[in-house]
């Protein structure tokens, strides 16, 4: 039994290590994340974790790991931004605002699948001008769903979250590591 991590993230690849895990591969699956016409966050977010999932080519035995992170302003799907302009307005719709950090996690073992969705709240607080050209030009926003990522700079935007900071980051590790387990992968040394 292998465990394949399908994500080219440096932070799930971290989360993971928290949890004692080292996949024994990382293999990113190139698949379409555009959302469709009227697809709403919370659905759009599990349907690309379970696509990314199932375009991992695995053995029967071998457990795949996936998951998406997609912030949400309402109904409106905030995803990696195109560049610095689309960055900035972002930064400016998520200014002053709550929204939803949404992270699906999928896990695959042969044909079987486990699915969890982890919905927080992120509180920015109101951003001047100053503070996100400054900000952009970190270019930290790079390949960051809404354009920033809590662990960063951006940080010093965020006065209060509810739910997962591990999920806002991109992997909860309590819905990870319960996944993993119900996957018969031996997370704390258990035999499968």
């Amino acid at each position: 039994m292998a465990l394949i991590l399908g994500s080219g993230s440096p932070r799930r690849l971290d989360l993971l290590a928290q949890l004692g895990v080292r996949p024994d591969a990382v293999l990113p699956p190139d698949i379409d994340e555009d959302p469709r016409k009227g697809e709403l966050p919370r659905p759009y977010c599990a349907r690309i974790a379970r696509e990314k999932v199932l375009a991992v080519p695995a053995s029967d035995d071998d457990i795949v790991l996936c998951a998406d992170t997609t912030v949400a302003l309402g109904r409106r799907i905030l995803g990696k931004p195109a560049d610095a302009g689309e960055a900035a307005e972002f930064l400016y719709a998520l200014s002053g605002r709550r929204h939803r950090v949404i992270t699906s996690v999928a896990v695959r073992r042969g044909d079987k699948l486990w699915e969890r969705d982890v919905v927080s709240l992120v509180k920015f607080k109101r951003l001047s001008d100053l503070e996100v050209n400054a900000y952009l030009a970190t270019d930290d926003w790079q390949g960051k769903a809404g354009a920033y990522a809590i662990q960063g700079p951006a940080g010093a935007f965020i006065p209060w979250i509810s739910g997962s900071f591990t999920g806002i980051v991109g992997l909860p590790l309590s819905e990870t590591a319960a996944l993993l387990q119900a996957a018969g992968y031996p997370l704390y040394g258990e035999a499968s």
